[in-house]
């Protein structure tokens, strides 16, 4: 059997037309409307508040990371976008570079707790081409962060992988593991879909905080003592590692740049998962910066026979 070599050119991409998603905040419980628009290359992810005077812009970056309790929020000097992991995760697995999210208030539309409605709209507007290469963060050598209960590392690997582990001291979540690699249709195969989850216990204690004000059984999944409450029951007995899978990918964006490697979570949160970009950043010497199909290590899954 003869190997041909796959060349391998990832282009940056931004989408065809606008798209709009538009719902409830989780954590304001206000009305909010998101428009996903067109970006030129190497302009990046912008978050705008079209909401506020002279509609001032937020770059998707680490270090603009301001809050990272129940959802990850980056914040400017004057103003802050929340919850943005969510439709950040579609982002990272349609491969889409460049884009203006156009925002009417201070939060993401929360949807149906997943990335679910921000991948439909995304697809319906279609995905556009650009002419300048996708430049990726490849990890050469192993970036740690945490310690022995909650960790964070990312290995060297071709391609983008997740493996994750949750641990939960409740008879429906427990201890559940998932290993998956990133692409398109994983992701809207397998982790699209996963909602956001909390425990009935802690909804007044986060109300009294403004938080969670904006959800429901309608768009989260919620646990009593012993049971899930929504009717309809979970999407999958293991939704809630999914739905970390989904988080953690909506953080790495903040990355500022798409990611080649391995990254390996036990019980890691949005803080932890900050301090892992942040630390990936800081180790320069532990990355390189590549095309694909330019300078890309010939390595098995870039073959086909």
């Amino acid at each position: 059997m003869n190997l041909v070599v796959v060349v391998l050119m990832f282009l940056q991409r931004t989408i065809r037309e606008k798209a709009i998603v538009e719902g409830v905040g989780l954590h304001t419980g206000q009305p909010a409307k998101l428009t996903f628009c067109p970006a030129p290359e190497g302009t990046g992810i912008y978050f705008v508040r079209r909401d506020m005077p002279g509609s001032p812009a937020i770059a998707t970056q680490a270090d603009r990371v301001t809050a990272t309790t129940m959802a990850t929020t980056l914040g400017g000097d004057a103003f802050s976008v929340a919850t943005v992991e969510h439709c950040l995760s579609t982002l990272a697995a349609l491969r889409i570079d460049n884009l203006f999210i156009e925002l009417d208030g201070p939060e993401i539309p929360i949807g149906d707790g997943s990335a679910s409605p921000f991948l439909e709209a995304i697809l319906k507007a279609g995905l556009a081409e650009q002419s300048q290469p996708r430049k990726y963060a490849y990890i050469t050598q192993p970036i740690m962060q945490g310690d022995q209960e909650k960790h964070a590392y990312v290995s060297p690997y071709n391609g983008l992988r997740i493996t994750c582990t949750i641990e939960f001291p409740h008879p429906r979540i427990g201890h559940q593991t998932l290993d998956i690699e990133i692409n398109e249709q994983t992701f809207a195969r397998e982790i699209s879909r996963a909602r956001t989850f909390g425990f009935l216990k802690d909804v007044e204690a986060l109300r009294a905080k403004g938080l969670a004000r904006g959800g429901s059984l309608a768009n989260a999944v919620v646990l009593d003592h012993t049971e899930v409450l929504n009717p309809e029951g979970l999407r999958w007995e293991n939704e809630f590692v999914r739905h970390k899978v989904l988080d953690a990918l909506g953080d790495l964006v903040t990355l500022g740049m798409p990611l080649m490697g391995h990254v390996v979570l036990h019980r890691a949160g949005h803080d932890l998962m900050n301090r892992l970009v942040r630390k990936i950043l800081e180790s320069p010497d532990r990355y390189r910066h590549i095309e694909l199909g330019a300078d890309l290590p010939i390595d098995p899954p870039y073959l086909q026979s």
